[in-house]
């Protein structure tokens, strides 16, 4: 039976609409709690049922959750679109917190999404517009639906989403071992601890998982931090090759090429699932979707709420509702970092040219190679890894952090313009390009983009790994190795300096390669490495930033 939601619940929307400057309430809202969705299995799935106090018909949101229907999620992702007209599904995904059957991440979301939305047309309230929003896991539940987009479906909102978690896992070579590692014992806790303490949990993973990240061999990780387990993570740690048919279930990439709904992308420069964004922005803009993108200057945990949810709703009141127009001045607003300004534009990345810089022997970027031959050298110990700093991580350590104590290390090489004699901004993905010899065919290289302040503050903007192998390698040889850098939007100032970092590894975001070849899963053996970076006129290692120009 539906009850009106408490007194508690009602000032913290309150507060948080005057905070975050919300449309004005729409109506008062009441909650039927547990409601049991069958899927085609037998199974059910619990489902809060928000309902907006109105004589009007309205459309529907589903939000599809493995974190459970309490507080915050039920604030952020229910109540508050409900109290401006909107049923709200709030379902817990299989496996999670009361409902039926396993939880394994990713594999059975596009029938269970469909199957909810068989059980939403049978209710006499639904009027036959359906939309979907939230972040994050959240974001691949909405994609799952988009694979076979049901006729009802009339737009979508995600946040900080994922459509590939093995391509999320292994991007260019190594695990990224402290966002998976931290989000299975996530899930394999929350239940336990509730939704408040696990974020709690999450935000102090850093120091509690310390010991089980630097661990040897990766596998059974999981049998050390306790909770209900997280059966997956050993099978993610064996499957290293993201084209293994093991991934295919894990992605629903198809849904960019069958989704015709208008879209709202919400993201961030230093957000885990960056590139994922901006591929799903790139996918929908070719077919000519309606698309809209904004990005900001935050990790996977700092979205800000004041833009994005008044953003959110503003594209269901238009694209759902049919309420009034978006209120966007530009379907991409992007914050330039450096500038710390949001800027509007009709696309992006934006057309320009492209800034070479040569990496030379004295630790210099220059805008022409040395003729003379010349070489640096560094080793990556794998028993000493080169330390992670900030970066696309889901921890508070994560984003633009000052670099200087990581480059003051033996084991990271520096290559530094002089002080910039007028700002430089670029937009898009940096390349790097190596000309190496390694003594080790299984070795990482590492590559960051770093905007040095006056004071010799050096802070990321940018990086990458990639893995080298025997396949690619000979030991001795010169090999060129390009790394693409995940895109950026920054303004370097006058008086700034452009940096770029080489190194062996980044760690604990990382998984260490180890330098004996074997299977990373068992692997306990290690193997240090030498590199030496070659930057002469016949092998011109060097760095190309793709440069706005006005």
């Amino acid at each position: 039976m539906p009850k009106p939601v408490g007194m508690a619940t009602n000032l913290v929307s309150a507060a948080l609409g005057r905070l975050w400057g919300l449309p004005a309430k729409r109506n008062r809202v009441r909650v039927a709690r547990a409601v049991e969705v069958p899927m085609r299995d037998g199974v059910t799935l619990l489902t809060d049922h928000y309902i907006p106090v109105t004589a009007e018909r309205v459309p529907t949101i589903l939000v599809r959750c493995p974190y459970g229907r309490g507080f915050p999620y039920n604030m952020l992702t229910a109540q508050l679109f409900a109290e401006r007209g909107y049923h709200v599904l709030f379902q817990s995904t299989r496996g999670t917190f009361g409902s039926g059957g396993t939880f394994t991440p990713a594999v059975s979301e596009p029938d269970d999404a469909h199957d909810t939305v068989a059980w939403l047309r049978k209710q006499d309230w639904f009027d036959g517009r359906l939309a979907t929003a939230g972040g994050s896991y959240l974001g691949y539940t909405q994609w799952s639906l988009a694979m076979d987009p049901p006729p009802e479906l009339t737009a979508m909102v995600v946040m900080i989403g994922v459509h590939d978690i093995g391509r999320a896992a292994y991007r260019q070579g190594p695990l990224d071992l402290y966002n998976m590692l931290s989000w299975s014992e996530l899930i394999s806790h929350q239940e336990r601890v509730g939704p408040v303490r696990g974020l709690v949990r999450m935000v102090r993973a850093e120091r509690r998982l310390a010991s089980t990240v630097a661990r040897l061999p990766l596998r059974g990780a999981m049998d050390e931090v306790g909770g209900n387990g997280a059966p997956w993570y050993d099978e993610w740690v064996d499957h290293t090759d993201v084209t293994d048919p093991y991934w295919r279930p894990f992605r629903v990439t198809e849904a960019l090429q069958r989704t015709t709904v208008p879209t709202l992308l919400i993201g961030g420069w230093h957000d885990y699932f960056l590139d994922q964004t901006l591929e799903e922005y790139s996918a929908l803009r070719s077919r000519g979707i309606d698309v809209a993108l904004t990005i900001g200057p935050w990790t996977h945990l700092t979205v800000d709420n004041k833009i994005s949810i008044p953003q959110a709703i503003s594209w269901l009141d238009a694209h759902a509702a049919g309420r009034s127009p978006v209120r966007r001045e530009a379907p991409v607003q992007v914050f330039v970092g450096g500038a710390g300004q949001w800027e509007n534009y009709a696309d992006w990345p934006l057309p320009g040219a492209e800034s070479t810089f040569y990496l030379r022997s004295d630790g210099k970027l220059a805008d022409s190679a040395l003729v003379e031959p010349g070489a640096t050298s560094f080793r990556y110990d794998p028993a000493d890894p080169t330390p992670s700093v900030g970066g696309r991580v889901m921890a508070p350590s994560g984003g633009a952090k000052d670099n200087r104590k990581l480059e003051a290390r033996d084991d990271v090489l520096v290559f530094t313009t002089e002080p910039l004699p007028q700002a430089v901004e670029v937009h898009g993905a940096p390349t790097v390009e190596l000309h190496v010899t390694s003594d080790n065919a299984h070795a990482d290289l590492f590559a960051r983009i770093c905007d040095v302040a006056p004071d010799g503050r050096s802070f990321n903007i940018t990086d990458q790994i990639v893995r080298c192998t025997d396949a690619d390698t000979v030991p001795g040889q010169v090999r060129t190795v390009r790394i693409a850098l995940d895109p950026t939007a920054h303004r370097f100032k006058p008086g700034h300096r452009i940096r770029l970092q080489i190194s062996g590894g980044a760690f604990p975001r990382f998984a260490r390669n180890l330098g004996t070849g074997e299977a990373p899963g068992t692997a306990t053996a290690i193997r240090a490495t030498r590199h030496t970076i070659h930057h002469d006129a016949t092998r011109p290692s060097r760095v190309s930033l793709p440069i706005a120009v006005a």
